[in-house]
């Protein structure tokens, strides 16, 4: 088969498109031919040589895929050779062929073409483990998303409408913040003209954000932590501006609030398979309904990557950028 392998790390140039042997599942897993998968911010980091798969895993890029199962390795029940699935991966989702444990697979939502799939897993994983599970959004909450543009934060908005939350949303354009609007953002900001700590106590006559969803990380810490409402939970998931910075114990004692950092692609197989059976319990019947959509601003053939990383970098982009096999 052939995969996008990076020979040496670097910058997109470093993207090889090349043959590799053809991956064998083994206990407990399927090999899906792939069909599309989807850039993710991890896999530019992977190709700078900052986060190497955990591991175990495919040593290729992509978080992951939508595709066919073409074979069955021992111990797998549910699923057959032929059936149209996406699936949260380790790694390897830039490839023709990849292995998935069982566990990460979903069935593609009701009329989803089959490429589009491919920008669902990740996001839906991310947004609902840590939005959901771990913060514990409830309806008539307030929800800040930074990145309210992205392929984390179409999604997060999304469902966070879904539940009943208020959303706000940072973003640099205005052209990105209108598409938030329509997805049901109530509040926008622009994160190159607006300070967010005003505008959310703005917006909330004082009272703060309930949930933060932060890719930011060290360089957000401080108003992050300010923006919070009593007993507001903050949920970093990126590192994009840092990963050191001081942390104001007093104030979130005083708000008795909670901070967690959590990331996806090196949890064990057994978090990762809860995580996935919880986003097809509450996700999927919304993507099934329609109430919620995947956000794919282009589509690559999987060749031309390096042109897809191009793209994040620059930051034109919204929701996600999928890449097409051949």
């Amino acid at each position: 088969m052939y995969a996008i392998t990076i020979p040496e790390p670097g910058g997109p140039e470093a993207l090889v498109w090349d043959e590799v042997p053809d991956p064998v599942p083994g206990e407990g897993e399927v090999l899906v031919e792939v069909v599309a998968s989807a850039v993710n911010r991890a896999d530019l980091m992977q190709r700078q040589g900052f986060y190497a798969p955990p591991p175990g895993a495919s040593p290729y890029p992509g978080l992951e895929c939508a595709g066919r199962i073409v074979e069955s390795g021992p111990g797998v029940s549910g699923w057959a050779v032929g059936d149209e699935v996406c699936a949260l991966l380790a790694g390897g989702g830039y490839a023709e062929k990849v292995v998935v444990p069982a566990g990460q697979l979903l069935p593609v939502p009701e009329g989803l073409d089959l490429d589009r799939a491919a920008a669902l897993p990740e996001v839906a994983c991310t947004v609902w483990s840590n939005v959901f599970m771990i913060s514990h959004l409830r309806p008539g909450e307030t929800l800040l998303v930074h990145g309210g543009s992205s392929g984390i934060g179409t999604m997060a908005i999304q469902l966070a409408k879904a539940v009943g939350a208020k959303v706000a949303v940072t973003a640099g354009t205005k052209e990105k913040l209108d598409f938030c609007a329509e997805l049901g953002a109530d509040i926008l900001i622009n994160y190159r003209e607006q300070d967010f700590v005003e505008e959310i106590e703005r917006a909330t006559d004082g009272a703060g954000a309930d949930v933060i969803l932060d890719n930011m990380g060290a360089k957000y810490l401080d108003r992050n932590v300010r923006a919070l409402a009593v007993n507001g939970r903050l949920a970093i998931i990126g590192l994009q501006g840092g990963a050191k910075g001081e942390l104001n114990i007093g104030a979130l004692l005083t708000k008795r609030a909670a901070v967690s950092a959590t990331s996806l692609r090196a949890r064990p197989l057994g978090e990762k398979a809860a995580i996935v059976a919880a986003v097809r319990e509450h996700v999927w019947p919304l993507i099934d309904s329609g109430h919620v959509r995947p956000v794919v601003d282009r589509e690559l053939p999987m060749n031309e990557a390096a042109a897809a990383h191009r793209i994040l970098e620059e930051s034109g982009h919204i929701g996600k950028v999928l890449l097409i096999a051949p």
